[in-house]
């Protein structure tokens, strides 16, 4: 199996992971859905440099080598993600202390312990 093979599918499989938990109807899933969204980008960002094991990353005459603008933009966008993922949990408290809900339209669902199921 190669290497681009199982990235691709890490890759695929946070994206799923993300976009699955930032559809759910709580707050607290949306921020994780949210950050798997980042770490794909970031994984495909760092993907596009070539994946070349024991290269150096720079440019020598013949040699093949790893680009290194990718390492340099994933880098930028790991800060630019941390700041996002502060902003959005910062946000989600409040909605919840003013809603005194975690849900994402701010309704709030009636359980029956009986049968277990979410009544609306």
């Amino acid at each position: 199996m190669s290497v681009e093979f199982l990235v691709a599918s890490a890759i695929g499989v946070l994206t799923a992971g993300g976009i699955y938990l930032t559809l759910r109807g709580r707050t607290f899933p949306v921020v994780l859905g949210i950050a798997m969204l980042s770490y794909a980008i970031n994984a495909f960002l760092f993907s596009m440099g070539r994946l070349v094991v024991d290269k150096p990353p720079i440019y020598a005459k013949g040699a093949e080598y790893t680009d290194p603008l990718p390492q340099a933009l994933v880098l930028t966008a790991i800060v630019i993600s941390f700041g996002m993922t502060a902003l959005v949990v910062v946000l989600a408290l409040r909605s919840f202390l003013e809603s005194g809900t975690d849900h994402v339209d701010g309704t709030v669902e009636d359980v029956d312990l009986t049968d277990g199921e979410a009544n609306h």
